[in-house]
C-alpha cells in the first residue's frame, strides 16, 4: 500500500475493511481475570466499559505508548467522516492484543531455521508481534532522533508521514527488525483495532462501523442484502448488545 494523502485515506478504509479477517481476533479472551506476566487473557469486560482516558497500558512503556498514539493518528487521522484511530481506541486495542496468544506467537509455527525466503512462503522471521513492536518502536525512535533530532512522537505531522512512508517502502534501515515488516504489523493491527467489536478495546462507540454502514452483531439483517448499495437504515449493535 502506498502512503496515502490525508484526503484519500478515509475512502481507502472503506475498501480496506475487507482485509481484516475475522480470525485475527481469535486469540482475544474477554473473560474476567487479572493477567499474570505470562497470561494470554485480555483485560476483563468491565475494563472495556471504563473511561478510555483512564486506560493504563499493560505492555507498552511510556515512550512506546507515545509512539503508538502518534503513529496510528497518522495512519487513520480524524476527519469529517469519522473518528481517527486514537479517538477509536486503537492504541488500547493493540496494547490488549499484546497479552494474547497471538502476540506471543502461540498460534504460529516458530521453529527454525529462520531465513529469508520467497514471498509465497509467508512470514519467516523469529520475531513474534510483541518483539516486532518492542524492537521496531525503539529502532524507529532511534532513527528519528538521528535524522530529525527528535523521537517520532515529537515530530510534526508531515514529517511523521514521511517517516511512515519510508518504513512502508523499506527505505529505512532499522536495528533488529525489517522496516516494512514493522510497518505492516502496525498497519494491520491499526485496521483491526479500528473495525473490531468494541469488546476488544477498539472501535470506540462503534465509530468505524457507523462510518461504513456495518450492522455489527445484529441477529438478522438479510432483508437488506443485495439492495444495490442502499445505506443500511439502522445503527450497528455490538456483541454486548450495545447500540448507538
Amino acid at each position: 500500500m502506498a502512503q496515502l494523502p490525508l484526503t484519500s485515506r478515509r475512502g481507502f478504509l472503506r475498501s480496506a475493511v475487507v482485509l481484516v479477517p475475522a480470525g485475527t481476533l481469535a486469540g482475544c479472551d474477554t473473560h474476567s481475570s487479572a493477567p499474570s506476566a505470562n497470561s494470554s487473557a485480555a483485560p476483563s469486560n468491565p475494563a472495556a466499559q471504563s473511561s478510555r482516558a483512564d486506560y493504563k497500558p499493560r505492555f507498552f512503556d511510556a515512550k512506546e505508548w507515545a509512539f503508538l498514539h502518534a503513529a496510528v493518528d497518522r495512519l487513520i487521522p480524524a476527519d469529517n467522516e469519522g473518528p481517527g484511530a486514537v479517538e477509536a481506541g486503537v492504541p488500547e486495542f493493540i496494547d490488549r492484543q499484546m497479552d494474547t496468544p497471538y502476540a506471543h506467537g502461540a498460534l504460529w509455527y516458530m521453529q527454525g531455521p529462520f531465513a529469508q525466503g520467497a514471498p509465497e512462503l509467508g512470514y519467516q522471521l523469529k520475531l513474534v508481534p510483541r518483539d516486532l513492536y518492542r524492537l521496531g518502536i525503539a529502532a524507529v525512535d532511534a532513527y528519528c532522533t538521528k535524522a530529525y533530532a527528535h523521537p517520532f512522537n515529537e515530530l510534526d505531522a508531515t514529517t511523521r508521514d514521511t517517516v511512515l512512508g519510508a518504513l512502508e517502502k523499506g527505505k529505512v534501515e532499522l536495528d533488529g527488525v525489517p522496516a516494512s515488516v514493522f510497518f505492516g504489523q502496525l498497519l494491520q493491527n491499526t485496521r483491526e483495532g479500528y473495525f473490531c467489536d468494541p469488546i476488544h478495546g477498539g472501535n470506540r462507540d462503534m465509530g468505524g462501523w457507523k462510518m461504513i454502514g456495518f450492522p455489527g452483531a445484529r441477529a438478522d439483517f438479510m432483508d437488506f442484502v443485495n439492495q444495490n448499495g442502499a445505506a443500511y437504515p439502522y445503527g450497528p449493535v455490538s456483541i454486548e448488545g450495545k447500540r448507538t
